[in-house]
């Protein structure tokens, strides 16, 4: 397998922690233990996470984030709360996939890793924030239902077919991008708004009585 697919297969896992860091290691680390998937050599560093306790932790995690996800601004909460811990798991996802006697691979793809999960993090982070503004109760449920499957299914696409995991990082990374930077442009558009209509009803004319001319001394 060459370096390529390797990094697919690393920006892959890293782009998907930054979605669900919790739900990635479990799904990765039951199917290598259970053999529901078979473990290409590329990928024996990984055998940690089928350990009981990586899959205990894991799952008390993913069910903490499955419900904690799904409600209006505790899921922005957790999303503040986990900003360091995302970026930091993918880059260890990221790293365990490279050859430890390259010690120059090791720190570019700790650093790729690390940066494509704080990418779909900041992504995920500013989509949540925008909903949480709407006033019905469901975006947030759907959305984060959708990542939920997205996450599982990319997954496990990337794991049985590492040559496409190449394409799945790199549309994810581009989606990520055009997403921040849309929401970016949209928060701008809503602050100028907002900025201007204060600034209109600051400019309104004054309509007081106008005050009596004083007697001349």
């Amino acid at each position: 397998m060459g370096i390529i697919e390797i990094l697919g297969v690393a920006g892959s896992l890293s782009l998907l922690a930054g979605w669900r860091l919790y739900l990635t290691i479990l799904t990765t680390g039951t199917a290598m233990h259970f053999g529901w998937l078979p473990l290409p050599e590329h990928l024996a560093a990984l055998q940690v996470l089928a350990s009981p306790w990586v899959l205990g932790v894991a799952a008390v995690g993913t069910l903490a984030e499955f419900f904690a996800d799904k409600v209006a601004w505790v899921d922005s909460a957790w999303d503040m709360i986990h900003s360091i811990v995302r970026p930091l798991g993918g880059a260890l996802l990221a790293l365990a996939l490279v050859d430890s006697s390259d010690p120059a691979w090791q720190v570019i793809t700790f650093l790729l890793g690390g940066g494509g999960a704080l990418l779909s993090h900041g992504a995920k982070a500013t989509t949540r924030a925008v909903v949480n503004v709407s006033p019905e109760p469901f975006s947030n449920a759907a959305i984060s239902t959708g990542e939920d499957v997205a996450t599982g299914g990319l997954l496990a696409l990337a794991i049985a077919y590492p040559p496409l995991a190449v394409v799945v990082a790199i549309l994810m990374a581009i989606a990520a991008v055009v997403v921040i930077v849309a929401l970016r442009r949209l928060l701008r558009n809503i602050k100028a708004t907002l900025k201007g209509a204060l600034g209109d009803g600051a400019a309104l004319p004054d309509t007081s009585p106008p005050a009596p001319d004083r007697p001349a001394a």
